[in-house]
């Protein structure tokens, strides 16, 4: 099994819901994403570029890619950071990490993987979310899951469900039958930085 997401361009509006949905489900601490939303377009976020009347913009949603040949495995000298051999999703261990963001310099992609600078705090005085959810730790690296608590409960990542447009498509790679694989057969995508070797499970299709 090896779960992947496919991520599709001309279905995302920028709405960011799944952003807000992955910051409530996992109870973030302020500062802090593990999903964001690129605007490719103008220099400012939801800002088109060009001259009107010709001006276009696309969205470019951007997590951890749990890649396949993740540069963080290799760069993170106590093993907190590791891919679980059961579905290929690359896990960070709070109780490990001892801060030296490591993992952060070997990632190509910029500002998937956070650092907790100082002791978290939260928007709101009550814990949000789900129960399961690991605490988050002062002076540790963290980053998407893919919902892995959610998961071990048969449910999809948070930001599945919640994508008004459906332009996320998530399951096992290795099922042929999994939504997944059907929706990239037969469509054009990409993926991100694959020059650098990581073969990331993220599939943006166009």
């Amino acid at each position: 099994m090896r779960y992947a997401m496919a991520i599709d361009l001309d279905r995302c509006t920028g709405c960011h819901a799944c952003s807000v949905a992955c910051k409530v489900e996992n109870n973030l601490p302020d500062g802090i994403f593990w999903n964001r939303i690129l605007t490719a377009g103008g220099k400012s976020m939801d800002t088109p570029s060009g001259t009107f009347p010709n001006l276009s913009m696309q969205f470019l949603p951007v997590n951890c890619q749990h890649c396949e040949n993740p540069a963080c495995v290799k760069a993170c000298p106590v093993k907190a950071t590791y891919k679980r051999e059961e579905d290929g999703i690359v896990i960070q261990d709070y109780d490990k990490c001892i801060g030296c963001r490591y993992c952060m310099v070997a990632c190509p992609y910029a500002s998937v993987r956070q650092f907790n600078w100082k002791k978290p705090e939260y928007a709101i005085d009550v814990a949000m979310g789900d129960a399961a959810i690991t605490p988050h730790q002062y002076n540790t690296v963290e980053k998407c899951t893919f919902c892995t608590h959610r998961l071990a409960q048969g449910l999809k990542p948070a930001c599945i469900d919640t994508c008004p447009n459906r332009a996320r498509i998530f399951g096992d790679l290795d099922d042929p039958n999994s939504e997944v694989s059907r929706a990239i057969q037969g469509r054009s995508y990409f993926h991100l930085l694959e020059e650098k070797g990581t073969k990331p499970s993220i599939f943006y299709l166009t």
